[in-house]
């Protein structure tokens, strides 16, 4: 049924499922569940806002006429978007979209509900669908804080948020990658003591291999005396763990094939790559499989004592299969994650890392915004939008900073260390000016490789926490400070919409 509708003094026409008329609430509108599409009258012209699948997937502003945003690779999109729903002739978007027309204000489509929620948009239409049966939209119109706010609000309400925070957080992957030992860490939590650090956490290469969640040989003393090593200077344990993915030549897959997430044929579905290989998931509908999770998590938190962990590569929950039982992709994930909370407890810090957003509300307490950092701004060999590069790391995190209200937006960690770092110092201060707009701070650098002023610089840093107030889209005042990324995003670029 095609409608008009009156929003924010603008008229649209509506094709909506259904005869349930669209309903007047905070903000905008409330659409009827099913498909939608919206004859939006902004033209070729319009800037199209690019949502991405999970957490490492691309996210930003392109004009209509523009290529669309997304990932070329498709072994890479496997692991860093949705491949299902990829179309490289369109604008698509996961769970919401917007358009922004030449006065600068924005029509913003976005999902209410699970599951898996695709948008795409063209010179005249806007289209919204679900997967599955679908939930209810939110659309609304107006300045580009607003609507975004707005919808924040809807998607509080209906799936939750959290309030943690997380802390001054140190991590070992930027310094040490998969070469990480408990001699090595002991070293490092030493010089830890006294500095102003509220996590330690313990990033990939401490586990026998991926889905095998015991300690190798480089940690003789096990898990539990390194968490107890944190826990005696003074700060919180953290870990590394990819809970719903297996390595194909780990022990579990080898002896526990009943776990494993399978195709229509019955092979083992493959739901990402890395570490060399194609790697596999967890069915989460299956009885067995939600027990080797909770027994887990069990272990992690409560007999190694892990209370903050670093849940990584969990888009995999949400990977397509044929499942035990017949539930959507993310509910299926939200089960997954569910389950972790309930194991974990109320008081663990869950940061979710490759993850999609909607079905993480509530249970999730921060996610990764973007994907890894760097310590080098851009490659030559590389236009990826998703590869590990502090360039893409900080583009992805400014696009989605109207999710704060709902999760902590990570931006992964920030740099004061010269060795085996190419950032400019202008780089540098806008990984660190970035992590302060989103009050999430995470540094991997050991004190042992920090001069005595870049030691200094950080100790500073970390101890102070800057007002901070938005005054654009990709301008803000730190403390009076106006800090501008506009150049971060494009060299070229001209901030011409200023959010009021």
């Amino acid at each position: 049924m095609v409608q008009l509708l009156e929003l924010g003094g603008r008229t649209v026409a509506v094709e909506l499922e259904g005869d349930a008329p669209p309903e007047a609430v905070d903000g905008g509108l409330l659409l009827p569940p099913g498909r939608v599409a919206l004859l939006h009258g902004l033209g070729d012209d319009a800037h199209f806002y690019r949502h991405g699948h999970n957490s490492w997937s691309p996210c930003g502003w392109r004009r209509l006429t523009e290529t669309p945003l997304r990932i070329e690779s498709a072994e890479r999109r496997l692991t860093a978007d949705d491949t299902v729903w990829d179309d490289p002739a369109r604008h698509h978007s996961s769970a919401v979209a917007a358009l922004q027309g030449a006065d600068g204000q924005v029509l913003l489509l976005g999902a209410l509900g699970l599951d898996i929620a695709r948008l795409t948009a063209d010179g005249n239409t806007l289209a919204g669908w679900y997967e599955r049966e679908g939930a209810p939209w939110f659309l609304a119109y107006g300045s580009e804080e607003e609507v975004f706010a707005a919808y924040a609000r809807h998607l509080a309400t209906r799936l939750g948020r959290s309030g943690k925070r997380a802390g001054n957080v140190w991590c070992s992957w930027y310094a040490y990658y998969e070469n990480i030992t408990e001699e090595q860490l002991t070293k490092d939590i030493t010089a830890l003591r006294g500095l102003p650090f509220d996590v330690v956490q313990v990033d990939d290469g401490w586990e026998h291999l991926v889905g095998d969640w015991e300690p190798n040989a480089k940690f003789p003393s096990g898990m539990r005396a390194l968490a107890d090593r944190i826990t005696d200077a003074g700060l919180r344990p953290g870990l590394w763990i990819a809970p719903f993915i297996l390595h194909p030549a780990s022990r579990t897959a080898r002896e526990r094939p009943d776990l494993l997430l399978r195709d229509d044929r019955g092979d083992p579905v493959v739901a990402g790559h890395n570490w060399g290989t194609g790697y596999w998931a967890l069915d989460l509908t299956r009885p067995a499989a939600q027990d080797h999770l909770r027994e887990m998590i069990r272990r992690v938190v409560h007999q190694w004592g892990f209370t903050y962990l670093k849940l990584d590569f969990i888009g995999a929950g949400a990977a397509p299969g044929a499942r035990l039982v017949d539930m959507g992709r993310e509910e299926t994930y939200r089960l997954g994650l569910r389950i972790i909370r309930e194991e974990a407890g109320a008081d663990a810090y869950l940061l979710a890392s490759g993850a999609p957003l909607l079905p993480s509300l509530g249970l999730a307490d921060g996610i990764r915004s973007g994907p890894d950092v760097a310590p080098l701004w851009e490659h030559y060999a590389t236009q990826d939008p998703s590869d590990a590069l502090a360039r893409n790391a900080v583009v992805n995190t400014l696009h989605r900073l109207w999710q704060t209200p709902l999760v902590e937006v990570d931006p992964d960690v920030v740099y004061f260390r010269s060795r085996l770092n190419l950032l400019t110092e202008q780089q540098q201060a806008w990984l660190r000016d970035l992590a302060d707009v989103c009050g999430f701070r995470a540094i991997s650098d050991p004190p042992g490789w920090l001069h005595p002023d870049e030691l200094e610089a950080m100790t500073a840093y970390l101890t102070v926490r800057p007002q901070v107030r938005r005054l654009g889209r990709y301008r803000f005042a730190l403390d009076g400070r106006e800090v501008d990324f506009t150049a971060a995003v494009s060299p070229d670029a001209e901030q011409r919409y200023p959010i009021a």
